[in-house]
């Protein structure tokens, strides 16, 4: 039909979608889906019930339920609140769809819809895409700035996402805390210490210092950028401390090989009623590695099941083989692997073959 120029209608799409359902062809089904959508049948009722059928045999749960919602004339409100979906499960085919609707429905110039829009392909690694959108703006609000700031930050072109914040600045645009953990994390990712000393001071200015999100990605920042005192400054100003603070503190000194006073406040986080989770556990027993604290390491590791309930997940093994395997300790280290109760990723192997290169034992 296509190559003798025949157009489809809503009687040659239903059963051309269902013949993609029995075949099981969701890749061809999405393909003509992208079709109808272009030919102008998506809200056919026919159509529609072939789709949410052919998907749900799929597996596809989501976008039945997806092409269900958009049974009645859509609007900007309801394509706002599936774009957020598709961004936290980086759905980029998915929100091309949205998007695509966006247009054809001619609602693409909403503001909310852009920076959601935004959020989606920056969370996606579609930076160009998210910068086009935010240059095409012809309004932007706070949200805009955090959107792209955020998008530049996790697509690691840290360098623009602190230019732009300068660019925000320069125009007299107010920020807020999302935008300020974005922008401390850009420069912890740059090491760009004195940067962050200038971000830090725009925090105390705004009154800021006592987030406790802003100060958990001060305290990252100063560790990565080498300056311990300084993040443990930060720490020890915050009124409230939450278990990612503690954390945060502990993983920098242990990154700077103080081993033994990251379990000192391991210790002191305990005392004051705080109970560690599972990012806490591997926190210490980074620790106990860095530091060749072996025993120290097993005590800890055992207390994540007997003391808190806590089963350890591949990561908290990986640190344990590594910390044995630092110590020559081998033939322990594959034992331990050997009984796992979930079975070795890469990073455990990873972890005794590089203890093994260490220790030249081929």
């Amino acid at each position: 039909m296509h190559w003798i120029g025949l157009l489809p209608d809503s009687y040659t799409f239903p059963s051309v979608v269902r013949s993609c359902a029995v075949l099981s062809a969701l890749m061809e089904g999405r393909e003509v889906h992208c079709n109808i959508i272009k030919n102008g049948f998506d809200l056919d009722v026919f159509v529609q019930s072939s789709l949410i059928t052919m998907y749900s045999q799929s597996g596809e749960i989501f976008n039945s339920e997806l092409v269900f919602a958009l049974g009645t004339q859509s609007n900007a409100i309801t394509l706002v609140s599936i774009l957020p979906a598709c961004a936290g499960l980086e759905f980029l085919n998915l929100g091309k769809l949205v998007h695509g609707c966006a247009i054809k429905l001619g609602v693409d110039s909403d503001i909310s819809l852009i920076n959601t829009l935004i959020a989606l392909y920056g969370k996606c690694g579609i930076v160009d895409t998210t910068r086009s959108l935010f240059d095409q703006m012809p309004i932007r609000s706070l949200v805009s700035w955090n959107a792209m700031i955020a998008a530049y930050e996790q697509t690691n072109a840290d360098r623009y996402a602190i230019k732009l914040f300068r660019r925000m600045l320069i125009e007299k645009m107010e920020f807020d805390y999302i935008i300020m953990v974005s922008v401390i994390s850009a420069c912890a990712n740059l090491g760009a210490l004195n940067t962050g000393k200038w971000i830090h001071k725009l925090v105390r200015n705004k009154g800021l210092e006592t987030n406790v999100s802003i100060t958990n990605a001060l305290i990252d920042m100063y560790a990565k950028c080498g300056n311990i005192d300084l993040a443990r400054d930060a720490f020890n100003k915050l009124p409230h401390r939450s278990v990612v603070s503690w954390t945060s503190i502990r993983g920098a000194h242990a990154s700077h090989g103080h081993g033994d006073n990251a379990l000192t406040l391991f210790t002191k986080m305990k005392v004051e009623g705080i109970r560690p989770n599972s990012f806490t556990f591997i926190s210490v027993l980074i620790a106990c590695r860095h530091s060749g604290l072996i025993e120290e390491g097993k005590k800890h590791f055992e207390s994540m099941t007997k003391d808190y309930s806590s089963m350890p997940v591949v990561e908290h093994c990986a640190c344990m083989v590594d910390l044995l395997g630092r110590a020559g300790q081998l033939v322990e280290a594959y034992e331990f692997i050997e009984n796992m109760p979930s079975g070795p990723d890469i990073g455990v192997w990873g972890a005794l073959l590089g203890a093994c290169r260490i220790h030249l034992n081929v």
